[in-house]
C-alpha cells in the first residue's frame, strides 16, 4: 500500500472519530470547537488525496463554526459582566425582534400568560400596580418565564409612543441549554434583578407609607 492510501485511510478513520465525538457533544461550545477540529482535520486529509469537493465544503464550514463559537463565547462574557456590573440584559439585543408601541397600549396584563420579555429602547411605560415608570434600557417581564405557571406578575402599560424589543422565552431556553455557563449567569442576572426590584418596592412603600403619615399628621393640626 502506498503513503496517498495510507494517508487517506488514517484521515478517515481519524475524521470519523471526530465527527463521532461531535455528535456526543450535548452543549454549544463543545459542539463547535469538535467542529472546528473536524473541518480542519477534513481539509487537512482533502488537500493531501485531492478530494477537493470535501476541502472547499469545510473550508467553508470553518469560519462559520469559528463565528457560531465566538458569539456563543461572547454571550457568556456579556452576561457574566453584567453580574458583576450593572445588571444589564443589553446582550440579549441581538437575539431580540423590534416592535413598536403606541401611547395607552397595554403590552401585558397581570396573571396573564407569559411567553416573552421586552427591552425598552425608547417612549415611556409603566408599571401599573407599582406605579413605577421603566427608564429606557429596562429589560421588563422576565419574572414570568420564572413563575411557576408561567404567569405575568404585573401590569405594562405604554404610556408614551416608543420602540422595544422582544425575545421569547423559547429562545432563552435553547441558549440556556445549549450553553450551561449562560445558563448559570443568566439565573443569577434574573435572580439579582429580583432582589433590585424588591428593594424598588420596598423604598417605594416606605415613601407611600411616609406621605400617608403627613396627610393624617395635616388632617389632624398637627405639625409635620
Amino acid at each position: 500500500m502506498d503513503m496517498s492510501h495510507l494517508v487517506a485511510n488514517a484521515g478517515g478513520v481519524f475524521s470519523s472519530v471526530f465527527l463521532i465525538a461531535s455528535y456526543t457533544m450535548t452543549t454549544m461550545i463543545p459542539l463547535r470547537i469538535f467542529g472546528i477540529l473536524t473541518n480542519l482535520a477534513l481539509i487537512t486529509f482533502s488537500a493531501t488525496t485531492g478530494n477537493y469537493h470535501t476541502m472547499i465544503l469545510h473550508a467553508v464550514l470553518l469560519p462559520l463554526n469559528a463565528y457560531r463559537l465566538n458569539q456563543m463565547l461572547q454571550l457568556v462574557r456579556e452576561v457574566k459582566r453584567s453580574v458583576n456590573s450593572d445588571l444589564s440584559m443589553a446582550w440579549l439585543k441581538p437575539f431580540m425582534t423590534e416592535r413598536t408601541c403606541e401611547a395607552g397600549e397595554v403590552l401585558f396584563y397581570k396573571d396573564e400568560k407569559a411567553e416573552e420579555m421586552f427591552y425598552i429602547v425608547s417612549g415611556r411605560y409603566r408599571l401599573v400596580e407599582m406605579g413605577l415608570e421603566l427608564p429606557v434600557g429596562s429589560l421588563v417581564g422576565e419574572m414570568g418565564m420564572l413563575s411557576p405557571a408561567n404567569k405575568r406578575t404585573g401590569t405594562l402599560e405604554c404610556i408614551e409612543s416608543g420602540l422595544i424589543l422582544a425575545v421569547s422565552y423559547r429562545q432563552v431556553e435553547e441558549l440556556y441549554v445549549q450553553n450551561p455557563a449562560f445558563g448559570f449567569y443568566f439565573l443569577r442576572l434574573v435572580s439579582a434583578r429580583l432582589f433590585e426590584n424588591l428593594n424598588r418596592m420596598e423604598a417605594r412603600v416606605g415613601e407611600l407609607t411616609a406621605a400617608q403619615a403627613r396627610l393624617q399628621a395635616q388632617a389632624a393640626g398637627k405639625p409635620v
